[in-house]
């Protein structure tokens, strides 16, 4: 992140407030006053912020959210004991990213969970106490059938609700490999509208960082941020860059 932000052409990061290594993340992001940064809710393979005391329905016995958000998406919808605990944790996610007093640029979601109304409802109904004014909306040219009506749901609520958000986002099917090859190709033919350019980038790749991104080029997609052919591309292709923030909200 910093290394891409100061030397390259990242714009904007997203954290995960209950990731172990947050402290030197908002750290590094102190030093960077021009780096926009959200918050990334994380509800599903990943780790929780409230201790599983406060959240036994939602978490394993380390405290971490599990992967099956099928069968999780219908206990949300259908049971209020677990909805409550998915609030307040929704809650302490946004309180923790509040307690590092970055500005809060943006909110996405692990896995792009609010995709799910319950989820989403939840977030637009507590991020307005902490400053919510821009989501992600993870439509991409191509995105499978299935997910189209989800799309055009999200993005009706958030309309309505006000919110800001992007009109498209690049790199969702091609996640983590996001080279300098590939960037150049999405650069090239960028759709009209607001985009957002979604990569991974870190000095390690793959499973050196998490299991579930196993194949995931994370070193080359930093490399892609570097780029001196990626940044001429770039300036190209848009006139106008930054986070959500800088270029939705007024």
């Amino acid at each position: 992140m910093e290394l891409a932000h100061r030397d390259g052409v990242l714009n904007a990061a997203s954290l995960m407030v209950g990731a172990p290594a947050v402290a030197d993340a908002v750290e590094r992001a102190r030093r960077l006053p021009s780096l926009r940064v959200g918050l990334h809710v994380v509800l599903a393979d990943g780790p929780a912020t409230l201790p599983r005391a406060r959240i036994p329905d939602l978490v394993d016995a380390e405290a971490r959210f599990g992967s099956a958000m099928a069968l999780d998406g219908c206990r949300f919808f259908f049971l209020p004991r677990v909805r409550r605990q998915l609030a307040a944790e929704i809650r302490a996610q946004f309180e923790a990213f509040a307690a590092t007093g970055l500005p809060l640029d943006h909110v996405n979601t692990h896995k792009h969970f609010h995709l799910h109304p319950t989820v989403l409802s939840l977030i637009l109904s507590i991020g307005r106490d902490y400053g919510l004014r821009a989501m992600r909306l993870p439509r991409e040219q191509g995105a499978p059938l299935p997910l189209r009506p989800w799309l055009a749901l999200l993005r009706r609520r958030l309309d309505r609700a006000g919110i800001a958000h992007n009109d498209y986002v690049v790199g969702i099917a091609r996640s983590g490999q996001m080279d300098e090859a590939a960037l150049l190709q999405a650069l090239a033919q960028l759709p009209a509208g607001v985009g957002e350019i979604y990569l991974h980038p870190a000095v390690i790749s793959g499973e050196a960082i998490t299991a579930s991104m196993r194949g995931y080029r994370h070193a080359d997609e930093l490399a892609a941020l570097l780029s001196p052919r990626v940044r001429a591309a770039l300036e190209r292709a848009a006139n106008r860059r930054g986070g959500f923030a800088d270029v939705l909200v007024p």
